[in-house]
């Protein structure tokens, strides 16, 4: 009688009914992967989630099945745009100071042998901040860095001195430190220091970005990850960095180093060397 006031059939009624009492036997496991989503903002892959789920949940997860559940649940990662501070910033020296002594050669098994140094912009409430970094080729650490609120030399001044008083770098003679042509790596004073220091400069061809892809990559991940547009003080944006530093050393695993963190990865290269 209901079906028939409904306008309903009731073999429809009765597989209605049916589904209804299905189990999703995806749901409790998709739990899981929307909290560690969540947590990365929307922003973390498979990759990142499977670790994840291993490192701070304990659970194995195969990465298809990752995958499946993300469509199924519509839980869709945030792509990283491409960096438009990049496309309009203009060298200053004409002459190329230092060759590419590095030729592109990333891959590196030895820590504290072959860095990569840079400048990237972190716009914030209508200012502009300055980020200056060195990373480690072989296990993917920052070595080195500082925030600054204007482009002057003492920012990469300030990152020579970190990097120097660095404790677990035993020794800075031969290492060979890679920039691209901006005037800040030109200038004699710093190449004075990087001398004095008995390291090997090396520099990218000109409007050759690729040839420091490494250190690139982690300003776009830095800016994946932390909300510097957010930030209302320069003292804010300064501590937001700082505390996504220690998060990217010794917290962020990484898919292409062996699934650990940075430092995890070092001490793992240098215990294997």
């Amino acid at each position: 009688m209901l079906c028939n006031i409904a306008n309903v059939s009731r073999s429809g009624y009765y597989k209605w009914l049916k589904n209804t009492y299905v189990v999703d036997t995806d749901y409790d496991d998709y739990i899981l992967i929307k909290k560690i989503s969540d947590k990365g903002k929307g922003k973390y892959g498979w990759r990142t989630i499977q670790m994840k789920l291993k490192s701070d949940m304990g659970v194995v997860m195969n990465h298809k099945k990752i995958q499946r559940i993300k469509i199924k649940y519509q839980l869709f990662t945030k792509i990283r745009k491409i960096n438009p501070y990049k496309l309009i910033m203009k060298k200053t020296q004409e002459h190329r100071t230092f060759e590419n002594v590095l030729n592109r050669n990333f891959k590196q098994k030895i820590p504290h042998r072959i860095f990569g140094t840079d400048i990237t912009y972190l716009p914030f409430n209508r200012r502009m901040a300055y980020l200056s970094a060195v990373k480690d080729f072989a296990s993917g650490e920052i070595v080195a860095w500082d925030v600054s609120q204007h482009l002057e030399m003492d920012m990469v001044f300030n990152t020579i001195k970190y990097m120097k008083n660095n404790k677990s770098i035993l020794s800075l003679k031969n290492v060979l430190i890679h920039s691209d042509q901006g005037f800040h790596y030109t200038n004699p004073q710093y190449i004075s220091r990087i001398k004095k220091l008995k390291m090997i400069q090396s520099m990218s061809r000109k409007g050759n970005c690729i040839d420091n892809a490494p250190t690139e990559s982690f300003f776009g991940h830095l800016k994946d990850d932390v909300d510097y547009k957010e930030c209302k003080t320069f003292q804010e944006l300064k501590i937001s960095i700082t505390k996504y530093m220690d998060y990217y050393n010794n917290k962020r695993y990484q898919w292409n180093l062996k699934k650990m963190t940075p430092v995890q990865y070092r001490n793992y290269l240098l215990t294997n060397a």
